[in-house]
């Protein structure tokens, strides 16, 4: 489903029933220490997350290879590879890509429901709460794409980067958004959408910049903030 939002050269994989992932590998678990009881779900959500991401590399034609986090917890992906995991309930999916073509994969699921609005004062700044579509799961379509945003963003700088810190708004006749990163260096990035009766998923796809066409633009078609845990996950 995922893989409906990305460019051809994305390789895709995704699960609906986590208990089909087999156990991940050492090299996968060994650090960070992981304290998630076996059978808890975020441990079955890792071990889906890791299944998804060796299936999408081999599909690729890299692997079968271990995906180790880093001590930010963020998947290390084999040289050469950019790619994103995502998980919430009853769906993971892992997309990645070559560096040659890419330089960052974000993609982000959510559930297909509306978000507390609560949460959605928290994270959405006051120009994107009035240009937002009213009715439905805009809101959690607003939060996925900035998990998605910062899964494009913190790779290539290696900083954190607040839910105030990148507007969002969306084409919905398009299925697209745009985003703008509000700090230095200010980049601008765009995506795509679906929603699905349970889903809600957004995805982006940074090209490689093409050295003699320095002025083409960087965003191509397509987690996040730790503010709050509403299914998804900031790496996976």
């Amino acid at each position: 489903m995922i893989g409906a939002l990305l460019p051809d050269k994305v390789a895709t994989a995704w699960l609906d029933d986590f208990t089909l992932a087999g156990l991940p590998l050492p090299e996968e678990s060994a650090a960070p220490p992981d304290r998630r009881p076996p059978g808890s779900s975020r441990s079955l959500e890792f071990r889906a997350g890791r299944h998804c991401a060796r299936t999408a590399l081999t599909r690729l034609g890299v692997g079968p290879v271990p995906v180790p986090r880093g001590p930010d917890r963020a998947p290390r992906w084999p040289e050469g590879v950019v790619g994103s995991i995502t998980h919430c309930r009853g769906y993971c999916a892992a997309a990645v890509a070559r560096s040659s073509a890419f330089t960052a994969i974000g993609i982000d699921a959510e559930p297909n429901e509306p978000l507390p609005s609560v949460v959605l004062r928290r994270i959405a700044l006051p120009a994107e709460l009035r240009a937002l579509p009213t009715g439905g799961a805009w809101g959690r379509l607003l939060f996925s794409a900035k998990e998605s945003v910062y899964k494009v963003w913190a790779p290539a700088t290696g900083r954190w980067l607040g839910f105030d810190e990148a507007e969002v708004w969306f084409d919905p006749p398009a299925g697209r958004f745009e985003a703008a990163v509000l700090v230095p260096p200010f980049p601008t990035y765009s995506g795509r959408f679906l929603v699905s009766p349970g889903l809600a998923l957004t995805a982006i796809a940074v090209q490689e910049v093409e050295k003699d066409e320095p002025d083409r633009a960087a965003g191509a078609a397509g987690g996040g903030s730790a503010v709050t845990d509403l299914g998804g996950n900031v790496y996976g």
